[in-house]
C-alpha cells in the first residue's frame, strides 16, 4: 500500500513539474498578446526584458507598480516581461526566444533590465538606451535599465512625455518616484 502511495505521489509531482515548467510561453506569444491588447485598448506596450536575480529589475517592477504611479503606467500601456539571461538551474523561467527578441530590438550586449516601447504592430519606438558619443565620434547606446539619476529618469520622462498623454504633474509623480531608486 505504502509502495502504491509513494508511486502515485510521485507520478502526480512529475506531472506537476513538467506542467509548471511548460506554462512559461514563448517570447512570441507573449508579444503578440500585449501588442493585440494593445491595439484593443489604444495604449503603447512597455516590453521589459528581465531575469529573477536582476536587483535593478525588481526596482524597476516596484516603481511601476508604486501606488502612486501604477494607474499612471496602466492607463497608458500594457506592461509585459521577457525572462532572460536567468542563472544556471533557473533556464526554465526564461521565455524561449526571448535573448533574439531582445537583440531584435537593439539590446544585444545590453544589462537589465532593458525595456522596449512598442506600438500597436510591435513596431520599435523607443528603447532604454541613453546614445552617447564617444572620443572617436561613434555613437554607442548605453542602457539606463531602472531609471534612478536624475538623467536616466530625465530621459525616461522625456520618452514617456513622446508616447502617452500624461500631464505634466502626472510625470512629475513618476519622476519623483523613480528618483527614490537611487537611494535604495
Amino acid at each position: 500500500m505504502k509502495k502504491n502511495f509513494l508511486l502515485i505521489a510521485g507520478f502526480f509531482f512529475l506531472n506537476f513539474t513538467i506542467q509548471a515548467q511548460s506554462t512559461v510561453p514563448a517570447a512570441n506569444v507573449v508579444l503578440k498578446k500585449a501588442v493585440t491588447d494593445a491595439g484593443n485598448q489604444n495604449k503603447k506596450v512597455l516590453l521589459i526584458f528581465h531575469a529573477s536575480w536582476c536587483g535593478w529589475c525588481h526596482r524597476m517592477d516596484a516603481a511601476l507598480n508604486d501606488e502612486v504611479c501604477k494607474k499612471l503606467f496602466d492607463d497608458n500601456f500594457i506592461i509585459e516581461h521577457i525572462t532572460v539571461m536567468e542563472s544556471k538551474g533557473k533556464e526554465n523561467l526564461e521565455n524561449a526566444g526571448g535573448k533574439e527578441m531582445m537583440e531584435k530590438y537593439n539590446g544585444k550586449d545590453m544589462g537589465l533590465p532593458y525595456w522596449v516601447v512598442l506600438d500597436k504592430d510591435a513596431k520599435l519606438l523607443y528603447d532604454s538606451q541613453e546614445k552617447v558619443t564617444m572620443a572617436d565620434g561613434t555613437v554607442k547606446g548605453q542602457n539606463i535599465g531602472c531609471p534612478a539619476t536624475e538623467k536616466e529618469v530625465e530621459k525616461f520622462i522625456a520618452i514617456l512625455k513622446k508616447t502617452t498623454s500624461l500631464t505634466a504633474s502626472q510625470l512629475a509623480i513618476i519622476a519623483k518616484r523613480f528618483r527614490q531608486n537611487e537611494s535604495k
